[in-house]
């Protein structure tokens, strides 16, 4: 009899592999942040002091305080554009000036291609010669047919004398009268050609005049005075008839458009004083004029600021700087420039002393 054995036999310890342990991580300790020392609070506050002072000053230096009896906007100082542009379709043959060059009245600063222009021009110039050769031959003709109606004449008066008398006939006499009828005839549509060649003449002669205005004009020449503002085309471009070549700004004309809220600009007149000055050169002070108004009001532009979120309907105002003083001093034109405009609107009102006109910089010639 076999007895089974079911005793359960315990494994070794070797028989299992052995597990680590995870590390324990224990929280970072953290110093205590230190106490800012009280010296370095105070120097701090009187940073800050300092900056928010410095701020006011310049905010007070950039605006003057407005007197009683003035009107104020901000703008940007703008120049008239005027566009120099193709009288006819063409290739742009050389360009004379850049952007930034400084132009004046009359100068060339851009030459089209004219050669089919010169070449018609050589045409009409021929037939101008050959219409005079015409008009001098008429006028031999007519000339010479004059001659004839004299003789003819003549030869009527002698025969009117010699016919009473039995020294001619009647019959000659006749034949000699219808003689003069047809030189008459012959001298009239001679006198006719003489006129019809001074008329093919003129003709000629008016083309040649054209083509050569429009050669000429095909020289592209700066109406003002003032600097280049924009290139928009280049040499060997064909542009049509009207075709934009240059921007440039009128120098004597500057000024700056501002907005102002009814109560004000119902007080500004045209003509009446103004003054501007620049962000850019907060020390000097230019003399202007009001020289347009507008008859209706508009939304406030957003680069407009208003004294009063209320305003919201504006009146434009331009204030122009005089022509005079801006003589010779293209050169220091600049459009776009930030700043601020004063007007006069009490014509009792006085200016005051920080907004006097400035003294002339020297021209720059």
């Amino acid at each position: 009899m076999i007895t089974e054995d079911h005793t359960e036999t315990t494994p070794k310890p070797e028989a299992f592999p052995t597990i680590a342990a995870p590390p324990v991580r224990l929280p970072a300790v953290v110093p205590a942040r230190k106490k800012a020392k009280p010296r370095a609070k105070r120097l701090l506050a009187l940073l800050l002091l300092a900056a928010v002072g410095a701020a006011i000053w310049w905010w007070l230096r950039l605006t003057p305080t407005l007197a009683p009896g003035l009107a104020v906007g901000n703008g940007r100082l703008e120049a008239d554009e005027i566009d120099i542009d193709t009288k006819f379709a063409g290739r742009i043959l050389t360009l004379n000036v850049d952007e930034g060059d400084l132009v004046k009245p009359g100068q060339i600063v851009a030459v089209m291609d004219t050669r089919d222009l010169e070449a018609q021009l050589k045409q009409y110039q021929e037939l101008v010669l050959q219409a005079q050769r015409t008009l001098d031959q008429s006028k031999a003709n007519y000339a010479q047919q004059q001659a004839i109606v004299r003789f003819a004449q003549q030869e009527i008066d002698r025969t009117g004398y010699l016919v009473p008398r039995g020294a001619a006939t009647q019959e000659t006499l006749d034949q000699q009268k219808q003689l003069l009828d047809s030189a008459t005839a012959t001298l009239n549509a001679d006198a006719a050609a003489v006129g019809a060649a001074e008329h093919a003449l003129d003709a000629a002669t008016h083309q040649v005049e054209l083509y050569q205005v429009n050669i000429a004009d095909n020289s592209l020449v700066a109406p003002k005075e003032g600097p280049i503002e924009y290139r928009v085309a280049n040499v060997g471009e064909v542009l049509p008839a009207g075709g934009k070549v240059f921007t440039m700004l009128d120098a004597s004309y500057v000024y700056m458009d501002i907005y102002l809220p009814t109560a004000a600009a119902g007080r500004v007149r045209f003509g009446s004083e103004a003054r501007i000055v620049l962000d850019a050169y907060p020390d000097h002070v230019i003399p202007a004029k009001v020289v347009f108004i507008a008859s209706q009001a508009q939304f406030t532009p957003k680069e407009v600021e208003t004294q009063d979120e209320r305003d919201k309907l504006m009146f434009r105002v331009r204030v122009r700087i005089d022509a005079d003083r801006l003589e010779g001093r293209a050169a220091m034109v600049r459009s776009g420039l930030p700043g601020v405009a004063y007007v006069l609107a009490d014509p009792t009102a006085v200016w005051p002393a920080n907004l006097l006109p400035s003294p002339l910089p020297p021209a720059a010639r």
